[in-house]
């Protein structure tokens, strides 16, 4: 298997603002009972905290600079709610998801949009 090439810097901002889209897709009909109860849409849900960190992790090993100059963008959370998600599998804090889908979220989108608008400029 070969190595992938790096994605440009609006890539990775763009994978982190798909991500969190398709996360608010996946729950916008359900309440905080109904997203414990359904199984399959915390799969998906995680999977975009996932990507979000994942990207945030390329972002901040390919491109230093920019996360040192968008301090608003809460990079190191990303990566480390991806590590907590992806290795304690099975000890997901489900209700610390729906309240970051609901708290965190749509700020992290307006920030990480803001930014990617500016490297058009």
């Amino acid at each position: 298997m070969t190595q992938a090439k790096p994605f440009r810097l609006a890539d990775y901002l763009g994978h982190i603002l798909e991500a969190i889209e398709r996360c608010h897709d996946y729950v916008q009909d359900l309440d905080e009972v109904g997203f414990l109860a359904d199984r399959k849409t915390q799969d998906a849900v995680i999977r975009t905290f996932e990507v979000i960190g994942e990207a945030s992790n390329n972002i901040r090993k390919q491109y230093p600079e920019f996360v040192a100059d968008h301090p608003e963008i809460p990079f190191g959370q990303a990566i480390g709610m991806r590590n907590v998600l992806s290795h304690g599998y099975f000890l997901v804090d489900l209700e610390a998801v729906w309240a970051t889908i609901h708290r965190d979220l749509s700020s992290l989108h307006e920030a990480v949009k803001t930014a990617l608008d500016s490297l058009s400029k």
